[in-house]
């Protein structure tokens, strides 16, 4: 029976020999996983969408596999106000056509109180040290007391608030508020063991007794120290509004299209919860009812998400047929869906930021200039630069010979291809904490439990 192949969890192995069914097995599995899905909700099912081939999937599946259940299903896409514009475009054709009505967009979180803007926060932060007036922003532990605090001192020193110092109240948490406030999003989840403001983060190293005493975040704290990256951005762009249109939307079951053939933390995620699991949200009165993560492809690899596209002729986002040159000469297709200025795999060949110089390169522009990340690279390479890539002939050290001599600069950025393409090659991040897995919806916190992003 197609119901023994959905377990509450499984092993890798059981993991791995699931993944090589035929793919119309695959499909009866996918489909009872969904119909269980509709079957759970007690209020309303909704498909968390992106624009991308994998959710494209699980939403054909509904439609063509369960007619009578389809209409109950709403449409959620993750608006991230940095979506690639052929994803966007498609999505919006896609959710419109398919889930008329039931088709909604996410909107970006807005500011709860005012903010001081980094640069004008960290004048602020040191003119308090000059004075010895610390105590006015820091707790007793040397932690920034928050932006009130920082605000307030500012007042009192006599400085008026404006939009160039200052992020008011209702204003958008856009991607360059997070850029600003928090980082670029440089390196994998790892890199937001501090999950806080920049400048929340630079009281911490320099004035908590708090920093001292860990040895195993000692290297990971000096590499923070001077360079700026947060992942911040996929929780405020994100994780945020689509559970907040979930609450608006009274939804108790989100469904994905997530795969266990995608990344080591995904397979983790599968094996130990199974196609569906458990979880709370505030707006569910949980001793009740339960909310519900469902993942009804999680068994199935790319070359299955292909084929049945191509089985069914649908139509997918055109973001696919662009290619780009790989590391090792060959042309390679977009495999990724996602936000257009991640570079949360820089340490990886092929990175993100790699393949969008080449495809996008306006944006990759303004990523490497206008948002910085070419100065935190130069700042990451500085400190951990792999010496041995140095000494070498090869491509990559050649690059790194020429990040050494040139440093961030317009020089450096215009050379094709891009030295910072092999960043994983030319810095050494072995111990760091910063050398995990990059995932985008599944992180491991420090406790060691699995969280959906």
């Amino acid at each position: 029976m197609i119901s023994d192949y959905i377990k509450a969890s499984y092993t890798f192995k059981e993991v791995y020999a699931l993944q090589k069914l035929p793919l119309e097995t695959k499909i009866r599995i996918s489909v009872e996983v969904l119909r269980q899905a509709f079957e759970l909700s007690k209020h309303n099912i909704a498909l968390a969408f992106s624009g991308g081939k994998d959710s494209q999937v699980v939403a054909d599946l509904a439609e063509r596999y369960l007619p009578e259940y389809f209409p109950k299903m709403l449409c959620i896409f993750g608006n991230t106000g940095i979506e690639f514009p052929e994803s966007l475009k498609f999505a919006r054709e896609y959710g419109k056509e398919h889930f008329g009505e039931r088709f909604h967009e996410t909107e970006l979180s807005r500011l709860e109180e005012d903010e001081l803007r980094y640069d004008f926060a960290r004048q602020i932060v040191a003119e308090l040290e000059e004075e010895g007036s610390l105590e006015e922003i820091l707790k007793p532990d040397g932690k920034l007391k928050g932006q009130k605090a920082l605000v307030e001192a500012a007042l009192k020193r006599g400085y008026s608030l404006n939009s160039q110092n200052c992020f008011f109240k209702g204003q958008r948490k856009t991607f360059a508020y997070c850029v600003e406030q928090y980082g670029a999003p440089l390196l994998g989840k790892a890199t937001s063991k501090l999950d806080a403001h920049r400048i929340n983060i630079e009281c911490f190293l320099k004035y908590s007794a708090s920093v001292t005493g860990k040895e195993e975040l000692k290297e990971y704290y000096d590499i923070l120290r001077e360079c700026k990256f947060s992942q911040h951005c996929c929780k405020l762009l994100k994780k945020e509004p689509s559970e907040r249109k979930q609450a608006e939307l009274d939804v108790d079951v989100i469904v994905k299209g997530l795969m266990a053939a995608e990344s080591r933390s995904r397979l983790t995620s599968i094996a130990t919860r199974g196609h569906i699991f458990e979880s709370h949200r505030p707006h569910i009165n949980n001793d009740k009812d339960g909310f519900y993560h469902v993942n009804p492809i999680a068994l199935w690899t790319d070359d299955d998400v292909w084929a049945y596209l191509k089985q069914h002729g649908c139509k997918y986002s055109p973001l696919y047929d662009m290619t780009y040159k790989a590391a090792d000469g060959s042309v390679q297709h977009i495999k990724r869906n996602g936000c257009i200025m991640c570079g949360t795999d820089i340490q990886f060949k092929d990175n993100h930021l790699a393949i969008l110089r080449q495809t996008h390169p306006k944006a990759w522009e303004s990523c490497m200039n206008h948002f910085g990340y070419a100065d935190e690279l130069y700042k990451l390479f500085r400190l951990k630069k792999n010496k041995y890539i140095l000494d070498s002939f090869t491509d990559d050290g050649t690059k790194a010979r020429m990040i050494e001599r040139f440093g961030s600069t317009d020089r450096l950025l215009r050379d094709r291809p891009c030295a910072y393409d092999d960043m994983g090659n030319l810095v050494d991040l072995t111990g760091t904490g910063l050398e995990n897995e990059y995932d985008a919806e599944v992180m491991i916190s420090p406790d060691g439990q699995l969280s959906m992003i």
